[in-house]
């Protein structure tokens, strides 16, 4: 009798090793799935999550009702694509609408089977658990099984969660970044920090092997820097940096003076700027409306420095947008870098509209995000980085200001907190819409 039944749990194990894909299975709403509760051997074990892990959402009931909207939505296609009766307009419209929603359904049939197996394991324990022939080491890998099943249900969650984050096309895009000085507050430490912020994303545009072009550099006395533009190319450049844009504060104490001697806390700002450079965009821009000025470029002087006329200045006249380049000494390459400024800050300008437009209520209570806002306060005398967007603090100020791994692990951070808020938005405005429709379908129009 031990020995038949041995046999037949290790050959339900081996069977929960399996994809069983010839098995058929019905599908579960998500409502369903999020009720388990295992209160058995090796219980899902409580990974410890950041305060803004994607995988939280999935007990939002916004989003469980998002999801099983969706769901619903991909078996209906699914089987509208089944017949042969459609017109061609509408198989294309349902295909285009499925291969939306694919990704979606694979990691939820994922998790649908993954479900079975555990429920399988658990039943399987429960049978031998008090019997007198219980194998203990086949009880052992049973209960090593539920917890990795339960482990990748979670890790399956989050999978799923990230499918309902909404694509930004604007991701892959390389950016111009620019970095100025304060001009109300703080006087030279506000330049000195400047030249620390433009060394900072320096490294981390190497930590990330990114191409690193200076387009305009403008130094300031002792050292410190009044505003720098650089052009960052790479892998997904703007998703890692477009939480940059803002104002960013900096409290220390001057290494030199009267403040240094009484250990006076000083506090300056300067701005970072993100200007999104698509692979395909065209701004069109008539040479009607732009003037062209130059001047001699700026700096510490020396031949063919500040005897010719290199430096270019470019404004466009409708709108008042400026840039200038100085970096060379030929006015045609100087020219052609203000030109490509100057795009990039006008497309900026019709995105920032865009964007306007679409903020909704919710955006505008917890922060638009935008450039005049202080986004993080850099306090050396306190040795700590705040993010005041999420909260996020680390310390070691002087390895973060080197822009490597500190700095990619709070942008991170940036990142997680946009997707949560995106999904959160996404799944309450459905739930909006889903209410207003029920609403005008009970309505009876009145004679």
């Amino acid at each position: 009798m031990f020995v038949s039944r041995g046999y037949r749990l290790c050959s339900s194990c081996s069977r929960l090793a399996s994809c069983r894909a010839g098995r058929g299975r019905e599908w579960r709403t998500v409502m369903q799935q999020s009720s388990l509760k295992v209160e058995h051997w090796g219980s899902l074990l409580p990974k410890r999550l950041s305060h803004c892990d994607l995988g939280d959402l999935y007990n939002s009931n916004a989003v469980q009702r998002y999801l099983q909207h969706l769901i619903e939505d991909y078996k209906v296609i699914c089987k509208k694509l089944e017949h042969e009766c459609l017109s061609e307009s509408d198989r294309k419209a349902l295909m285009k609408r499925q291969t939306e929603l694919l990704p979606l359904g694979n990691v939820f049939t994922s998790i649908d089977q993954a479900r079975q197996d555990l429920e399988e394991v658990i039943s399987l324990l429960q049978n031998s658990a008090g019997s007198r022939d219980e194998d203990e080491n086949l009880t052992q890998l049973l209960k090593e099984e539920e917890v990795q099943i339960s482990n990748r249900i979670l890790a399956l969650r989050k999978d799923l969660i990230r499918t309902l984050v909404p694509c930004d096309p604007l991701d892959p895009s390389d950016v111009v970044l620019e970095v100025v000085s304060g001009r109300t507050t703080g006087g030279d430490i506000c330049q000195q920090f400047t030249r620390e912020m433009f060394d900072m994303y320096q490294g981390f545009a190497c930590y990330k092997a990114w191409d690193f072009e200076v387009l305009n550099y403008a130094p300031a006395e002792y050292g410190g820097l009044h505003h720098a533009a650089i052009r960052i190319a790479g892998e997904n450049v703007y998703r890692h940096l477009k939480h940059e844009g803002g104002t960013h504060r900096v409290q220390r104490i001057p290494e030199v003076g009267l403040s240094s001697r009484m250990q006076r806390i000083h506090t300056g700002t300067m701005t970072v700027i993100i200007l999104p450079q698509p692979m395909e965009f065209d701004v069109h821009i008539d040479p009607k409306d732009l003037r062209v000025d130059t001047f001699r470029s700026r700096g510490a002087g020396g031949q063919s420095v500040n005897t010719t006329d290199s430096a270019v200045r470019v404004v466009h006249l409708p709108t008042g947008i400026t840039a200038e380049s100085q970096q060379t000494r030929s006015q045609l390459q100087n020219r052609e870098t203000a030109m490509r400024m100057l795009r990039a800050r006008l497309y900026q300008g019709i995105m920032g509209k865009e964007t306007e437009q679409r903020h909704t209520a919710r955006k505008q209570q917890v922060g638009t995000r935008s450039q005049s806002e202080r986004i993080r306060t850099y306090n050396f005398s306190q040795d700590r980085v705040t993010d005041h967007r999420t909260g996020y603090s680390t310390r070691d100020i002087k390895e973060f200001m080197r822009g490597g791994e500190a700095l990619e692990e709070l942008i991170s951070d940036l990142l997680e907190h946009s997707e949560r808020d995106a999904v959160l938005e996404r799944a309450e405005n459905s739930l909006s819409v889903t209410r207003l429709d029920m609403v005008e379908t009970h309505v009876t129009p009145t004679v």
